[in-house]
């Protein structure tokens, strides 16, 4: 599919239509703002389902409404016209206001677009209001990515962030669902989520959340735990990788045999099959002095 450039990383003011659709009547209030805009029935209007953003603050929402019953909707909706309804492009909430305020009409610029340039928008808009948690965020790109098959460095170009944020952003997908949902509740931040991602196992990472909030450990405090999980993790794998029973018993034999020549407890430690070291323990600076003088004589 070819990339379309449409600017889109700019902002959303260059998507305003420059075409009036006919049949509706134009608004007279706030030239810069809503000069397009055409009144569109309420009930004509619906959400798109597939939009980024998922939750509302309802508090918001009503502050945002008492607004709308004094002020009206400043801000028009930017809609799709589907045929039976209009679909909502940018502007959910202030839809949502304006049904609480009990307006039969709202402020709407209609503009065709393409599913992809849909998407875009929603993303754009809810970015750049801040309104989108982590995961909702993460969601989005990779429906740009997956479902229009654009480039990482593409999608950072259209929201106008950098490559490296985008892939950090959709690097929290890799999180349970169940770590993913307290990231969105505001249990946990995006710092001690992506310090989670390092933990592959999904019980752990959720063990590990849990313990975050509970403890109120700091990101810093996360990723020095997270990381001395993981260094236990390699040494004890490292130890299983060269666990063999019958080679063991051979060692036990060479310690019992080293430990009846020097007089003390020998422990053979191996790092590999071909390789390690050997402790001798002493209790006293006199048997260390006893060993030395035994290892001398070999000489």
């Amino acid at each position: 599919m070819a990339v379309k450039k449409s600017g889109l990383g700019k902002g959303l003011d260059s998507l305003i239509p420059e075409k009036k659709t006919s049949g509706a009547k134009k608004t007279e209030v706030n030239k810069d703002s809503l000069e397009d805009a055409v009144y569109l029935d309420i009930n004509k209007v619906e959400p798109n389902r597939e939009q980024p953003r998922k939750k509302f603050d309802e508090d918001a929402l009503e502050e945002l409404a008492d607004s709308i019953k004094e002020h009206g909707v400043l801000v028009p909706l930017l809609v799709k016209d589907r045929g039976d309804y209009y679909q909502i492009i940018a502007g959910e909430r202030r839809w949502r206001a304006a049904k609480k305020a009990k307006l039969k009409q709202v402020p709407a610029l209609v503009k065709d677009l393409t599913e992809q340039e849909i998407v875009e928008i929603s993303l754009i808009e809810n970015i750049q209001r801040e309104n989108l948690n982590p995961i909702e965020e993460a969601v989005a790109y990779k429906k740009l990515l997956e479902e229009f098959h654009l480039k990482q460095d593409e999608v950072a170009e259209r929201v106008s962030k950098s490559r490296a944020a985008v892939a950090n952003s959709m690097r929290l997908l890799k999180l349970s669902e169940k770590v993913q949902q307290m990231l969105i509740d505001e249990l946990i931040t995006t710092g001690h989520a992506r310090a989670l991602i390092a933990v592959e196992d999904e019980e752990k990472q959720y063990a590990i959340a849990q313990k975050i909030l509970d403890e109120k450990l700091s990101v810093r405090d996360t990723e020095k735990l997270i990381k001395k999980m993981s260094a236990e993790k390699k040494e004890k794998e490292k130890k299983e990788q060269y666990l063999d029973p019958q080679l063991d018993a051979v060692y036990k034999d060479m310690e019992e045999k080293m430990k009846d020549i020097l007089g003390t407890k020998v422990i053979i430690n191996k790092k590999t099959p071909e390789t390690g070291k050997v402790e001798i323990e002493y209790y006293s600076q006199d048997e260390l002095n006893r060993i030395i003088e035994m290892f001398q004589k070999i000489n």
